[in-house]
């Protein structure tokens, strides 16, 4: 029976019998005591049998059936036979249950440094006590720190890249495996001088995956000049957007007086006039939530005082307050709920609202609103040209037969157009996208040059990089021809690039699981805790 009991408690310990197992009060208590009839000195190594004195270590285990489990192992403290030998007697240990001056069992330990990788300190803490686990939450995390780091391997393919620590302010450097996606390390700086010595330990390298960092660079050709570096397309292709993003600015005066989209034609349908009628004055009623509880609501009271109810009877009868089928009473039309549901508010434009409405009758609607809101700036108006304008568009009457020009595209827009796959524009984007390209050149030779970049870039064909910097750098486009000159100087990464399978996606989900890591940490852990955590948990 013991040894049954044995074998459940301690399934891959050794060297313990357990003598007796009875219930203490709510715990479990038990008992055994070391069999091995010597032990090791830990200082000399000699081994001895000369047994000095033994007493109960009690160390704390985990709990057992719901209930605290007592551990009282008897040890033996040995004296050591080796006369050169600084140490007179030690105390035996248990190879997987005990160590020196250990207050818990190494299954406990084990345990502990689990839950505090998977959940920290405060969430670990919480969820130990519900297993009937005491401890604390800086104990979790002694419990993480005390854990060794992953064995050393000697990687063939790396990825590197940075990641914050504090966003803005302090950076770090992330390396992961590029073939098992595993972290390598994580290092506390993203500058050369960090990352080279690492790379130095590890000779064996032969693929570098980085981003376009020039400190990334300086340390694998300084470091690692063996390696192959090579720049990743998602950086390559940010970098391109960026530059089209400055291309598009310097030509935004195409953008103004652009020809309207004309899409195809659609066939005219008849529509009766009672129809359009009936569509029309739909049309100028409110819309939205409030609006459909309204037009019921109003119904519902109109209803009830046709068959005679009074207000405080509907009142009572709806659960309703008595101002409230008060208010739908009175009004009536269900539209006037909604419309008055709005409070005007004061507005600093008021006292200025007669000369605005004067000078725009003065001049038949000619007048620009710049104008106005710089003649009311000068009378004492302190407000913002928007408030001018979106008054002016609200209430004062325009001219017939003048419909304002539509807004031009923005630049973010147009980059937008020309940087996006063309499936996955609507119909109206590639409208407004032939029409910006036809009204101007060098957008259109933008489009050309970032629809070649690519297609190389997806078809892996980075031989015709030579030819297409070329074209860029002819072209004279600012923003474009800088990308492609700034492309020289990392011309041999960026071809690896755009030629080989190798990139930074692995990378960029271990800088993901980094945040999701500092996040649940609520950034009050250091780097040596976050580090740990990156590399041991799973």
């Amino acid at each position: 029976m013991l040894s049954r009991l044995h074998e459940l408690l301690f399934p891959s310990v050794s060297g313990v019998a357990v003598v007796a197992v009875y219930t203490d009060g709510e715990a479990i208590r038990i008992d055994a005591r070391c069999t091995p009839a010597g032990a090791v000195c830990p200082d000399c190594g000699q081994w001895s049998t000369r047994i000095h004195s033994s007493y109960l270590r009690f160390p704390a285990d985990l709990p057992t059936a719901g209930r605290r489990a007592r551990l009282a192992l008897r040890v033996r403290r040995f004296l050591c036979t080796a006369t050169a030998c600084g140490r007179r007697t030690f105390v035996e240990q248990v190879p997987g249950l005990t160590r020196r001056h250990g207050r818990v069992t190494e299954q406990l330990r084990q345990a502990m440094g689990a839950i505090g990788l998977a959940l920290a300190g405060r969430a670990g803490a919480r969820l130990a006590q519900v297993m009937g686990i005491a401890t604390s939450r800086t104990t979790l995390l002694r419990r993480v720190m005390d854990l060794p780091d992953p064995a050393a391997s000697e990687p063939r393919a790396v990825g590197v890249d940075d990641f914050a620590l504090r966003r803005g302010h302090v950076y770090g450097t992330v390396v992961i495996d590029a073939e098992t996606h595993q972290v390598l390390d994580l290092l506390p700086e993203r500058d050369a001088a960090t990352l080279a010595p690492w790379l130095r330990a590890h000779p064996g390298i032969k693929v570098i995956c980085r981003d376009r960092s020039g400190a990334y660079a300086d340390a694998a050709t300084t470091a690692a000049p063996q390696a192959l570096q090579v720049a990743d397309r998602f950086h390559l292709w940010q970098n391109l957007a960026v530059a089209v993003e400055k291309t598009v600015a310097a030509h935004r005066s195409c953008l103004r007086g652009l020809p309207p989209a004309s899409p195809e034609s659609e066939p005219e349908w008849e529509t009766p006039v009672e129809a359009a009628l009936d569509q029309g004055d739909e049309a100028d009623d409110p819309t939205g939530k409030f609006a459909e509880r309204a037009r019921t609501h109003h119904a519902l009271v109109h209803d009830l005082l046709a068959q005679g109810m009074g207000l405080r009877h509907i009142a009572r009868h709806l659960d309703w307050g008595r101002h409230t089928v008060q208010r739908y009473a009175r009004a009536a039309r269900w539209q006037d709920m909604v419309k008055g549901r709005k409070r005007q508010l004061p507005s600093k434009l008021d006292p200025f609202k007669p000369y605005l409405t004067q000078r725009w009758a003065e001049t038949d609607g000619r007048i620009t609103v710049l104008d106005l809101h710089r003649e009311i700036t000068a009378r004492g108006f302190h407000g913002h040209y928007s408030t001018v304008r979106d008054w002016a568009r609200r209430d004062l009457p325009q001219r017939e037969g003048i419909t304002p020009p539509p807004p031009p595209p923005s630049v973010r827009q147009v980059t937008g157009w020309l940087t996006r796959h063309p499936a996955a524009l609507t119909e109206e984007e590639k409208l407004h996208r032939k029409a910006v390209l036809d009204h101007c050149p060098e957008l259109e030779t933008t489009a050309c040059l970032v629809s070649s970049f690519a297609e190389m870039l997806t078809t892996l064909r980075g031989t015709r990089l030579p030819d297409w910097v070329n074209d860029a750098t002819d072209a004279n486009l600012p923003g474009i021809s800088s990308f492609a000159v700034g492309l020289h100087s990392d011309f041999d990464a960026v071809t690896a690039g755009l030629t080989t399978d190798w990139n930074s996606g692995p990378v960029e989900g271990a800088v993901n699981r980094i945040k999701m890591l500092k996040r649940q940490m609520f950034g009050r852990a250091g780097f040596g805790l976050l580090r740990k955590r990156v590399l041991l948990a799973t």
